[in-house]
Order: structure tokens, then sequence, then C-alpha cells
């Protein structure tokens, strides 16, 4: 599994745990392997305007691994915020660069006042963004076309994000974390970094043990109803194992372990039962529910459906599951035939 590329942005007069507190939320994001390692889940860098130590507005000093020339290709840029953002000379070489990545970059992100740079790009034109209640004057002076909503901690209009708030940096991270491998990665990063958890909720050990036996089990309860949510899509083992938090051949090894037959048999099946489910509703056809719970082939799926259920995906159309008044008179014609 090749971990996604996060770029961290800053410059001198940055805000520090715009930069930290993201790092470290990313650092914590892992997937479990089965032999007690974890995968990372994320590869950072931070990027600075030139290859020079920059100063944070608290003094803290941040060595960048590279410049903004020599940057690697980013899966994610995320722009810190502070007071050096309103600078020109700041701001306005981080926009140069944005756009000039804009379209090889999958998701651009800004954290309070990284806004400045982000929205010279043009890129944020008419969309919804949010960031620091004291910086909505100046922003919506110098870029008036954006729909600045402050009272929002974080915003997401296409492939871009703005947050706002001190803590900004690493609730947006957890948000991006949730959106690329599912809740469970998310929690376990809340939990890891403890972001939420007030003195008296702290776990005791025993409370962590039990929540470390029940932890499959719990995810793949979660898992199958996100399974029936999203019929439609490519519900590949690699794409499950993510929405769980977990490497593939882990995965594996463990849905095996707890249903009884792979994640390909089990999701099948899901598909197949409800497929005969909607067979019975007034205006679908064959095709339309084929397509709709996955099946691209209508082929493919009428040869599963029949291999499953002993007869064709026509016998159920518009039958009455509930009361069977039409399903029987169909299945005994089968019969005949």
């Amino acid at each position: 599994m090749s971990p996604i590329t996060i770029g961290l942005v800053g410059f001198d007069g940055v805000t520090a745990s715009h930069l930290s507190l993201p790092a470290d939320a990313f650092a914590a994001a892992a997937l479990e392997d089965g032999f007690g390692g974890r995968i990372p889940c994320y590869k950072l860098s931070i990027i600075g305007l030139t290859t020079r130590p920059f100063r944070a507005e608290s003094g803290v000093i941040f060595h960048p691994q590279s410049s903004l020339d020599s940057a690697p290709c980013l899966d994610t840029i995320l722009i810190a915020g502070g007071s050096g953002a309103r600078r020109r000379e700041i701001w306005e070489p981080l926009a140069e660069w944005i756009l000039s990545r804009s379209y090889e970059t999958p998701r651009i992100a800004s954290i309070c006042t990284g806004i400045y740079a982000l929205a010279a790009t043009g890129l944020l034109d008419g969309r919804e963004v949010t960031t620091h209640w004291r910086a909505v004057r100046e922003l919506m002076r110098r870029h008036p076309s954006l729909r600045v909503d402050h009272k929002r901690r974080l915003i997401k209009d296409g492939p871009f994000y703005t947050s706002t708030g001190l803590t900004a940096g690493v609730d947006l991270a957890v948000a991006l974390i949730e959106a690329d491998y599912g809740k469970q990665v998310a929690l376990s990063v809340n939990q890891e970094l403890m972001l939420y958890l007030a003195p008296q909720e702290l776990p005791n050990e025993s409370s962590l043990k039990a929540a470390e036996d029940d932890r499959p089990i719990c995810r793949f309860g979660e898992l199958v109803a996100w399974i029936m949510r999203n019929l439609h899509e490519n519900l590949t083992v690699e794409i499950l194992a993510r929405q769980a938090g977990m490497c593939p051949a882990h995965f594996t090894r463990a849905f095996k372990s707890v249903f009884g037959n792979t994640p390909g048999e089990f999701v099948e099946n899901i598909r197949l039962h409800e497929a005969r489910r909607r067979l019975s509703s007034r205006g679908k056809t064959v095709r339309s529910v084929a397509a709709s719970v996955g099946f691209t082939n209508p082929r493919a799926f009428r040869r599963a459906f029949e291999r499953r259920f002993g007869a064709g995906a026509d016998v159920y159309l518009h039958g009455e599951e509930a009361g069977g008044r039409h399903l029987r008179p169909k299945l005994a014609a089968a019969g005949r035939g």
C-alpha cells in the first residue's frame, strides 16, 4: 500500500500548531498489518518558500524538507495560517505555486488565514469557505466573490477544504483521514491523540482491553452497514479494508474468521439478496436492479442470481416478497418449464 502524500506548507510568521498538530494526526494514522505492526497511511513533507528554516509566530524554528520549487508530487496540499500569510511577499508566491500545482493535486486545504494564499489563486471564487472571524472583513474586501461563513469550523467545497480556529489543523487532518481511510482510522487517531477525552473520561486498563478484543467485530458491524449504503460502488477488498482501517491481507483473514467467508463472497451475497428484494418493486428492470447493486454486467448478474437462488432474476421481477402473491405463480411456472 502506498501512503498518501501530504505537503504541509509553512513560512515566516506561521502559527506553529497549524503545522505540528496536523503532522501529529497524520503520523498517528496507520493500518493494522495483523502481526502487531502498523502501516503508515501518510507520507508528510514540510515545505517552505525556500529551503531555509522559517520561524513561527511563537519563535519555533521549522526546517523544511523542500522548497516550493523542489516539492514532490503531492496528493494533498495544506496551507497553514498565521500573521505571515497576510504579507504579499508570502501569499503571492504561494498563490502562484498553488495554481501551478492545482491541476495535478487532488485536494488543497487551508487553515485559518492560510486562505489568503489559496483565495488569491481564484480557485475559490464563488465557493463556500471559512476562516478566522477576525480575518473575514479583510478577506471579503480582497475577494468579494467568496461565500464566507466564519461560524463553521470546517467547509469542503469541491476539492477545497477551509478551516478555522486554533485547533483547526487537527480538525482538518482528522476530516481528511476519515475521507481517505474511513471512520475507524479517524477514531483511532482521536484515541491515539486523546483529542476529545476529558480527564474523567480517561479509559482504564480493563476497558481498553475489552475495546481491543471487540474491535474487529465492532468495526465489521459498522462496515456491513456501510456496504449496504454503497452496494452500487466498486467494493474491492482494498476499499473495504481501508474503510475498516486494516491492511488488505489482515482484513481478509479477520473478516473470514468473523463471517466464515471471504469479503468478496459476502458482498456478492448481500448484493444478490438486496437485488431480489428490489426486483419486487414496480417499474424496475433486471438491468436497472443489477446496476443499482453493483453489477455492471447484466449477464454476470443473471448467472450469479440463478446460481444463488436456483431461478432466474426474471422470475422474481415485480413479485411481492412479503406475501408472495405474484412470486409463487411465477416460481410454479418456472418449475413446470
